[in-house]
């Protein structure tokens, strides 16, 4: 038997080769893989940039403050489920004070004010100044981001924090603790970003395996939605920067952040629709993951899981819902249909939820049920999420990116992002405004000049 397939490898072997002879030149081989041609950026490239400025700024700012919101209202029940939130919180549709013990991935301080958020928020204003430094590498060239650039971005930041812990002085606890929680944050992260400077495929290969015990983490999710801002109305380009930068990322996780940065970029044009979410889900697809054997394209699965539960809760009838025994959570605002389609909505989650909260492969899934289930509505799409539980923080902060681009800054919640705002630059040292401003300044300062 074990001879028979060692025969048949050669033959098909020698066929490939010999058949592929007349048509291929002397030094590609066909049993190579084609190296992908270097893209080659045109004006055409640039032609959903042409948007106002102002509807520019609007859009980057709301999206940097849209997932601020969502990462505010999901800090003070990260990692609680929906029962344990409606029992403590009842219905949560604003934000609340964080009382939490602070943590590394968490607030970095203890009751921290309504609209406080954890490393989501860190996540995306660290992704934002490393963006704004390569608009100004770049001078007026085509946006080319390198994953190694950015490896040694994550480097730096880490150096800072150990630097400044360093420089600690006294015995006191609580600065040594603080200077530690800065430290730790990026702590997992230096591992890959220094193997991956370093060049050592091995060291690489080793520090990813192990990244947050070697579970498929949701990375790149945390600042593809920055990238995606960088590429309004490009979702394929935006997604092959988020992807290139997904040095972090596990197995098809790559290919969410990729989703996910291209989902925001599709926020920042006219028309957005559930059928653009549909089909950025389905089309963007650069790196051939439909090609993929056994499993294909995991994330279009989860688009179509998610689907088929917004469909299924869709399904229950208003007399369906008068009959159910349902304890309403306090302050619920909604009617009784409303809330027995979103009950059946988390029992359809639940049964799909992975081992760690923080799966890629989770908050993907949560992000696209809260999409649809929405209609594409802010604060609906955020009390969604936040009452769900499991990681609520990020997949909220997710959520929030994308819907915020959509809809923009002036369209958010006149006191959440306003709040979040504040908080942000007079507790957090997070200047929301400046960094959106920077970064649409950035942007347009590289428009071909058909486009200024």
């Amino acid at each position: 038997m074990r001879s028979y397939q060692l025969t048949t490898v050669a033959v098909t072997l020698i066929l490939l080769l010999v058949g592929g002879g007349c048509n291929e030149s002397p030094t590609q081989s066909p049993l190579r893989p084609t190296p992908k041609p270097t893209t080659i950026h045109t004006e055409a490239d640039y032609q959903d940039l042409s948007i106002p400025d102002s509807v520019l700024y609007d859009k980057v700012l709301g999206s940097l403050v849209g997932s601020a919101i969502g990462d505010a209202m999901g800090a003070p029940t990260e990692m609680w489920n929906q029962w344990a939130i409606s029992e403590e919180y009842g219905h949560v549709k604003d934000l609340d004070v964080v009382l939490r013990e602070p943590s590394p991935e968490g607030p970095w301080d203890f009751n921290l004010p309504p609209g406080a958020g954890t490393d989501d928020t860190r996540w995306k204003a660290l992704t934002t100044e490393f963006l704004i430094q390569e608009h100004l590498l770049r001078g007026s060239k085509p946006l080319d981001l390198k994953a190694d650039r950015f490896a040694t971005f994550v480097n730096q930041a880490y150096e800072r924090s150990v630097n400044e812990l360093r420089e600690t002085k006294g015995l006191e606890p609580e600065p040594l603790e603080d200077g530690m929680r800065r430290v730790t944050w990026l702590q997992e992260w230096a591992k890959v970003s220094r193997a991956y400077v370093s060049g050592d495929i091995d060291a690489y290969r080793n520090a990813t395996t192990k990244f947050y015990g070697g579970e498929m983490a949701c990375a790149g999710m945390l600042y593809a939605p920055t990238i995606g801002a960088a590429f309004p109305g490009r979702p394929e380009a935006a997604y092959r920067a988020a992807y290139d930068l997904g040095i972090f990322d596990l197995g098809y996780a790559r290919d969410i952040t990729g989703l996910t940065a291209a989902l925001t970029a599709a926020a920042f044009s006219d028309g957005l629709s559930l059928d653009t979410v549909r089909n950025v889900a389905r089309d963007v697809d650069p790196e051939g993951f439909f090609r993929s054997r056994l499993l294909g394209r995991v994330s279009y699965q989860q688009y179509r899981s998610a689907r088929g539960i917004v469909r299924q809760a869709s399904r229950i009838t208003r007399e369906e819902a008068a009959a159910m025994k349902m304890t309403f959570p306090d302050d619920y605002p909604y009617d009784s249909l409303t809330y027995a389609r979103t009950l059946k909505a988390y029992e359809l989650l639940r049964q799909a939820s992975q081992d760690a909260p923080f799966h890629a492969g989770e908050i993907h899934l949560i992000n696209l049920t809260a999409l649809l289930i929405s209609d594409l509505d802010f604060s609906k799409a955020m009390e969604f999420v936040t009452n769900y539980g499991r990681d609520n923080d990020t997949v909220a902060a997710v959520t929030g990116a994308i819907l915020g681009a959509l809809h923009g800054y002036n369209a958010l919640p006149p006191e959440q992002r306003e709040r979040v705002v504040k908080i942000n630059r007079d507790v957090l040292d997070i200047d929301l405004e400046t960094l959106a401003w920077e970064m649409t300044q950035a942007i347009i300062s590289r428009r071909p000049e058909v486009f200024k």
